[in-house]
């Protein structure tokens, strides 16, 4: 029996979702557990499997379409299903399909299209035959469908749009009722908005005013030098007047990260500690471990798990900031930042206060698979009250990292290099490590991140404690 695919909700806070790659194709059979389709969140991209076997009859969105969480995105068939006539079955299911070559849209259809989208338009005011016409830029004369004076005779005075549309317009400022829908029906719909906002944005041509009789010929402006006396780009971001340039379009991904790191820079009271440990010890317990270990262990592994145990040892170090409350937890949660492709994920190792340093490994190899893979669950991305971050295998000494929120800290490391240090008195070479502790002055006091920052130095350059 063939069924609508809805986007699922893969985000507990997510009405949106973007269908990033459909993994089976139109009429292909899949089983249970196979991918189905990949969704981009504003934290990862996710595969979603099928709930038991079938056959993809139909898709209803194209790749790269963000759609509302509850939308149907595609029609499912049970094994072996081939309708005869899959228009009738599309028609029957309530589904809309548009031409050739256009995005294809879905009417769920236990939702009435005039519930929740119609309103009512005010009707336009009536204007004397004697008024003066009104002035109209060249702008607005070349885009008349973008912004124009109203929902149209034809539609009764009410204005159907979608969700999404609605939204966009409320963000860009823009009264839904006045702008032309060429959905199905009249429907407002995305393209509708982004057309909207765009004919707004358009510089609006001004004739420069007659010059006078008496006035002397202007002169032509000096060409500006684009370019700086390096030879480096102008100040607008050009590059030396070539005009060679790139415009890479933001994904879900990297809007989410700039977005919150700018809320985080804004919003939460960031103070840094910073530290050097010593870790010739570190590294020859390292070398001890590899060789007995399952799994090959590295230099982070053991750093996360000295922040484990400063974290039980200052307990307070280990909670984040609510409006209510301070929240503090009874379990060791800790943040691994990873690079991918598409930007930063920092996926939590939980409970790694009882985790030996090899099952630490194990869990941040398996992570940094998933990363790059596209494969890690939303669950997988939240919690934790602390981030490591690690620069020190690019060869950077010394970073002050970004406050993940809600978390209440993060952990910046560079990398190892050699260094003269006196120990004893005396002069000697030695290998040390700089980290930076960026922490949330809400929940934590300066006082407690020193003892935290204390707690972890001590454990680096005392290793033995991380393994006992």
């Amino acid at each position: 029996m063939a069924e609508l695919f809805r986007m699922p909700a893969v985000a507990a806070d997510a009405a949106t979702a973007v269908l990033s790659a459909w993994q089976v194709a139109e009429g292909a059979s899949f089983t249970k557990d196979d991918a189905l389709v990949s969704i981009e969140t504003d934290k990862a991209e996710v595969d979603v499997a099928a709930e038991r076997d079938g056959v993809l009859l139909k898709t209803l969105h194209e790749a790269g379409t963000e759609v509302e969480v509850g939308d149907p995105i595609a029609v499912l068939g049970a094994a072996g299903e081939q309708p005869a006539d899959l228009g009738a079955l599309l028609a029957e299911l309530g589904v809309s399909v548009t031409g050739p070559g256009e995005a294809r849209q879905a009417v769920r259809r236990d939702v009435p299209e005039n519930a929740a989208t119609e309103r009512q338009v005010p009707p336009a005011p009536q204007v004397p035959q004697s008024s003066p016409e009104p002035q109209v830029s060249p702008v607005a004369s070349a885009v008349p469908s973008a912004l124009p004076s109203g929902g149209g005779p034809d539609r009764g005075g009410r204005v159907f749009s979608s969700p999404l549309a609605r939204r966009l317009a409320r963000e860009a400022g823009l009264d839904i009722a006045l702008l032309t829908g060429t959905g199905p029906g009249g429907r407002v719909v995305r393209r509708d908005v982004e057309a909207a906002v765009a004919a707004r944005q358009a510089p609006a041509a001004v004739e420069p005013p007659a010059p006078r009789p008496d006035a002397p010929a202007p002169q032509p402006p000096a060409a500006p030098d684009s370019t700086d006396a390096s030879g480096g780009t102008d100040a607008s971001g050009g590059s030396g007047g070539s005009g060679d340039h790139e415009d890479i379009p933001h994904s879900r991904m990297r809007r989410a990260i700039a977005r919150r790191l700018t809320e985080s820079k804004q919003h939460t009271p960031h103070f840094y500690l910073r530290a050097t440990c010593a870790v010739d010890e570190l590294l020859a317990l390292r070398q001890r471990l590899n060789a007995v270990s399952p799994v090959k262990v590295s230099v982070n592994d053991l750093l996360i798990k000295a922040v484990a145990t400063a974290h039980v040892q200052v307990p307070e170090m280990n909670a984040i900031w609510r409006p209510e409350a301070v929240r503090r937890f009874g379990t060791v949660d800790v943040s691994v930042a990873i690079a991918t492709g598409k930007g930063l994920v920092t996926p939590v190792l939980r409970g790694i206060e009882n985790l030996s340093v090899s099952a630490i490994a194990t869990r941040t190899r398996a992570y940094a698979e998933q990363a790059r893979s596209g494969s890690l669950r939303p669950a997988d991305l939240e919690g934790g009250s602390i981030t490591v971050s690690n620069l020190g295998m690019y060869g950077v000494e010394q970073f002050a990292a970004i406050i993940n929120p809600p978390q209440a800290a993060i952990l910046a490391i560079g990398a190892a290099r050699d260094e003269a240090v006196v120990r004893d008195g005396a002069v000697t070479a030695a290998k040390v490590l700089g980290v930076v502790l960026s922490v949330d002055h809400r929940p934590v006091d300066g006082a407690v991140a020193a003892r935290w920052l204390a707690v972890f130095t001590e454990a680096v350059e005392n290793p033995v404690r991380l393994v006992v």
